[in-house]
């Protein structure tokens, strides 16, 4: 502290000496005129410029050395990791800055896949420099749960005040019928530093733009009505409302909200989606993405992309006709007899199953160019029946029943 207080105090009055000596050269004699004489202009200003361009010189030398005993010890790994990040700055880590988010990681403190701007190569490239294996990441984008546009959702009354969610969510609880509706006053749309959500203004409701979103989560932070949630891009169906109340309570107020049927819950035949106060929730790890729960849903409450679609195609080459494929379709999509090569109907829902279990692998997926027809389905063929036993047959299992039961009876007296 006394060393710090010496080197302030020698700064200052250096400081006051470079403002108060070029004054007083420049300023003119307090004598008066004619006693005498003063120094000709040129030599004033030369005195100025040679006092001032020595104590810059004195001063880049004091700032040298002050850097070189207050200098602060570098982190190679620190920057080498602030280097790798994409200095968006945007705070989705958690951190202030990229700055923070390169302390962070540096000391331990946050994962090498904290930033979610970077995604999955940038933490490939922070995990080289900290030397710690990275899992596979899936890249996320912000999804809007609710499609109650003002096309679909009901609109109480008119709004006039100030354009911003959350004063608009305290008058009468929202303008729109349902309390769980995005309100599409641009909160969201302002907080965005990727221009990746923008209002649609005719439906008053958002709309995010999946190649711009960087996953910074700051629009979900933002939203006071929390329709909006961050989702993987691969996953083709989402559940799009949140309204838990009763099915005609929510039919009442949009069209496109879910009513709690629990169509979807039945339809799926990989356990995926369950029900949870009147919603259904879907399990990402189980989920084929065959789309079927969005086929059978009333309200379109439960979207799919359809684009994306996929069917299962057989090699005619390859196939042997072992029947495990048509064993394990949920779906009656394949047919064929046994030892012959199968085919695969409209019915098929690509979700896979079929080129898991084929031992030759001669099944693979591909984007479906036209629509499913559930309707040419083959019916499961019931289980064979088990042959009946014979009289002499059911003699013969008698008799060695009987002569087991001796053998043991005998070991038993010995």
């Amino acid at each position: 502290m006394k060393k710090n207080r010496i080197l302030g105090l020698l700064l200052a009055a250096v400081l006051l000496i470079a403002l108060f000596v070029p004054c007083a050269v420049l300023a003119e004699p307090a004598e008066a005129a004619g006693t005498k004489e003063a120094a000709p202009a040129d030599n004033r200003i030369l005195w100025a410029v040679a006092i001032v361009g020595g104590f810059g010189a004195l001063f880049g030398i004091l700032l040298t050395v002050v850097s070189k005993i207050f200098a602060v010890p570098s982190n190679p790994t620190r920057d080498a990791v602030r280097e790798a990040l994409p200095g968006a700055n945007c705070g989705g880590c958690g951190y202030p800055g990229c700055d923070g988010c390169a302390d962070a990681i540096a000391a331990g403190k946050a994962s090498v896949s904290a930033c979610p701007v970077g995604g999955a190569e940038v933490a490939q490239k922070i995990g080289q420099i900290m030397g710690v294996a990275v899992d596979a990441t899936e890249r996320k984008v912000a999804h809007v749960i609710c499609q109650g546009g003002t096309d679909r959702c009901r609109v109480r009354f008119d709004y006039h005040g100030i354009m911003d969610c959350n004063a608009a969510a305290i008058v009468q609880d929202g303008y729109k019928a349902c309390r769980f509706a995005c309100l599409g006053l641009g909160n969201c749309e302002r907080v965005c530093p990727f221009d990746a959500i923008h209002i649609d203004k005719a439906k008053m409701i958002a709309v995010v733009d999946e190649n711009k979103c960087q996953s910074c989560g700051k629009c979900i932070a933002e939203c006071p009505r929390n329709v909006l949630e961050l989702r993987p891009v691969s996953q083709p169906v989402d559940m799009l409302c949140r309204n838990a109340e009763m099915g005609k309570v929510v039919s009442q107020k949009c069209s496109a909200g879910c009513i709690g049927c629990e169509r979807c819950e039945k339809a799926c035949k990989f356990g995926a989606i369950t029900i949870v106060g009147h919603l259904p929730v879907i399990d990402d790890s189980k989920c084929r993405h065959c789309m079927v729960c969005a086929e059978v849903c009333p309200s379109g409450a439960m979207r799919a992309e359809w684009e994306k679609r996929l069917v299962a195609e057989i090699d005619q080459s390859v196939c042997i006709g072992c029947g495990l494929c048509k064993r394990n379709c949920q779906f009656g999509a394949i047919e064929g007899e046994m030892k012959k090569p199968h085919v695969v109907n409209d019915a098929c829902t690509g979700c896979g199953v079929c080129a898991e279990k084929c031992p030759k692998k001669c099944i693979t997926l591909k984007v479906r160019d036209k629509a499913r027809d559930p309707r040419v389905a083959v019916k499961a063929e019931p289980p064979a029946p088990k042959p009946q036993l014979t009289p002499e047959q059911l003699a013969k299992i008698e008799a060695a029943k009987v002569a087991k039961a001796a053998k043991e009876a005998a070991e038993k007296a010995q």
